[in-house]
């Protein structure tokens, strides 16, 4: 194994391929294929299932049970980070959670009804295997590049991770419209299934097998040798607990913060839930036109999202962040009450195509403010570390909610509408920033 040099294009590169690895699990599990998968599982008109004793509508059921997986994502994201800044070899554990993620892709091949349980605890733990690599992939940046060498990387990733994905996700939405093709017999509706399976399984191999040339150059990580102690372990913990002290006397900051919690909230379970949303409520007129359509309508946001973010980026410049963001907020919800409205898969297309171009936007923009209104310090990972978890606090109360009035309704049409109250509420916390704040 080579030893790189700090800022060497060969280490920059294999960190940055790790997003081409990793990304194909947020695209093809997390939005596409597994959506439609599972609720291809279900009787339309008897989308309940039994587990422990309860009675849960299925899209209600995969809600709570990723509220679950980002609740112990939040809950362990500081204690892998105090790790992750103290170890001298967290490349292990970064393999490790890459592994319990693909390998649970893999696992969820044998997803079916009679075994719910299991399939449920391989997307459980496919999730954790996700976010949990990436705490220690995150914290490798200032380890292998230079501080003006970070931004251009950082971007890097993201591009690969982007590439990556749509292609894979091209291959096998090609294997579920054409499965004959790749050898996949049976009728259209039960190849169209098995290809999906197959699709799981696409993910893992490639995650695992792109990753390689990652762990190939990457170090083990830095040079500390000592034990770890409770006191290391509860670092992230303590760096969370100053930022929140700090906050205190930076009122702009925490309103922003407050407002970004409640906004971001509402825009992650909308990204988390479209999928599972169009395939039951829209008017489909065959299951083979669901499918398509839905992998399809994914692939139209991701696309446009770029050029939303990029008119983002130009309109925050003009007219200033908090004014595009309040913006923002009022176009999504706007969308969230015409959602209500939906039926027909035109319906679904042009609202794909209004979310695609808000999403990047809503995203880079939140995340860029919340840089610009930082106080003078050098302490900038506590701050972003504290970002992070406020996320994905805000998608497990996001989950929950939707999970809850779906399941309480019947019909994930309220819950969507009542994530309209989130923008409204983001609205109205932003109006309260001085303008004057951002520097």
């Amino acid at each position: 194994m080579p030893i790189l040099p700090k800022g060497h294009p060969k280490l920059l590169n294999a960190w940055a391929f790790y997003d081409w690895a990793n990304s194909v699990y947020s695209l093809v599990i997390a939005s596409a294929v597994f959506p439609i998968f599972y609720n291809a599982l279900f009787d339309k008109d008897n989308p309940y299932v039994t587990v422990m004793g309860y009675s849960f509508k299925n899209s209600a059921l995969i809600s709570f049970v990723t509220a679950g997986a980002f609740l112990c994502v939040a809950l362990f994201s500081p204690l892998l980070s105090g790790i992750a800044d103290y170890m001298g070899n967290k490349k292990i554990f970064m393999r490790i959670f890459n592994y319990i993620g693909a390998l649970s892709c893999i696992g969820l091949y044998w997803f079916d009804i009679q075994n719910i349980g299991l399939g449920l605890m391989f997307y459980f733990f496919g999730l954790i295997g996700f976010w949990g690599s990436l705490v220690f992939y995150n914290s490798y940046l200032p380890d292998i590049a230079f501080p003006e060498q970070q931004d251009k990387v950082s971007a890097k990733g993201y591009s690969l991770g982007y590439i990556g994905s749509v292609i894979l996700l091209i291959i096998n939405l090609a294997m579920i419209m054409k499965p004959t093709l790749f050898n996949i017999s049976g009728t259209p509706g039960e190849a169209a299934m098995k290809a999906m399976r197959y699709s799981f399984m696409t993910v893992g191999i490639w995650w695992i097998v792109f990753s390689k040339y990652t762990y190939f150059y990457l170090p083990k990580g830095n040079s500390n040798n000592k034990d770890v102690s409770f006191s290391i372990i509860f670092k992230g913990f303590r760096e969370l607990k100053k930022v929140w002290k700090m906050l205190q006397s930076e009122i702009p900051l925490k309103r922003y913060l407050l407002s970004f919690f409640v906004f971001s909230m509402a825009v992650q379970t909308v990204m988390l839930v479209a999928t599972y949303f169009g395939a039951q409520e829209i008017e489909w007129s065959s299951p083979e036109e669901s499918q398509t359509g839905l992998i399809t309508c994914i692939l139209l946001i991701q696309l446009i999202a770029i050029a939303g973010a990029l008119l983002t980026s130009k309109a925050s410049a003009k007219f200033g962040n908090i004014n595009v963001l309040i913006a923002l907020n009022a176009f999504w919800l706007l969308l969230c009450g015409m959602a209500y409205f939906m039926t027909t898969p035109m319906h679904f297309y042009v609202m794909a195509s209004l979310v695609g171009l808000v999403m990047g936007g809503i995203q880079s923009l939140g995340r860029s403010t919340y840089s610009k209104l930082l106080p003078e310090t050098e302490d900038t990972a506590s701050f972003f570390s504290f970002f992070d978890v406020s996320e994905k606090i805000g998608i497990v109360i996001g989950m929950m909610v939707y999970g809850l009035i779906d399941q309480i309704t019947g019909s994930p049409r309220f819950a969507i509408v009542f994530l309209g109250v989130f923008f409204l509420i983001g609205l109205l916390l932003l109006l309260r920033i001085p303008k004057k704040a951002l520097r």
